[in-house]
């Protein structure tokens, strides 16, 4: 038996730099919340509000001297409550992550990973900060769902996969 202290491949710390996605910063791009009819829209009611909730994802490319492929990603949550046509609140969320992609993930899958791994990771703390001001704005926290982003891709892109699809069908017939 050997007293050597060196780490095997077993117990060896994991490293950062083998994963494929870096996060660098996490943060709250904008928030808003409003109450325009407030006090009275607090009272309490017999129905319950009409709600219409919208998520949406951008991403865009950040110039980096030092690192390759940094983006910015941001998942922006639109919610608004209407009882009898009349607003009770409005709130908005949109909570944004820098990430970079490691060079072992190929160009063309960087699309996909920005619009759905990227939101997917960033939702849970969008749906807890819209939840936070729900409730500091007098109302029951607003508990979204889970939201299946790898859908909302495909709807968003549907026109451009369809087309990347076609050109591929067309060039393997060539």
């Amino acid at each position: 038996m050997s007293d050597d202290k060196t780490p095997t491949q077993e117990n060896k710390p994991l490293e950062a730099n083998g994963l494929p996605i870096t996060v660098h910063a996490q943060y709250v791009r904008d928030i808003s919340f409003e109450n325009p009819n407030a006090p009275d829209s607090l009272r309490s009611a017999a129905s319950s509000p009409d709600m219409e909730v919208n998520v949406n994802m951008d991403a865009r490319e950040i110039k980096d001297n030092d690192i390759k492929n940094m983006y910015e990603v941001a998942l922006t949550i639109n919610a608004v409550a209407k009882r009898d046509g009349k607003a009770l609140f409005v709130a908005e969320v949109i909570y944004g992550m820098t990430v970079s992609i490691g060079d072992v993930v190929p160009e063309n899958q960087h699309h996909p990973i920005l619009f759905i791994e990227i939101p997917r990771l960033a939702f849970p703390f969008a749906r807890q900060i819209l939840a936070t001001i729900t409730s500091q704005g007098g109302y029951p926290p607003l508990l979204l769902n889970p939201v299946d982003f790898q859908a909302l891709y495909m709807d968003k892109f549907k026109n451009e996969i369809a087309e990347a699809k076609q050109a591929t069908a067309e060039g393997a017939v060539n």
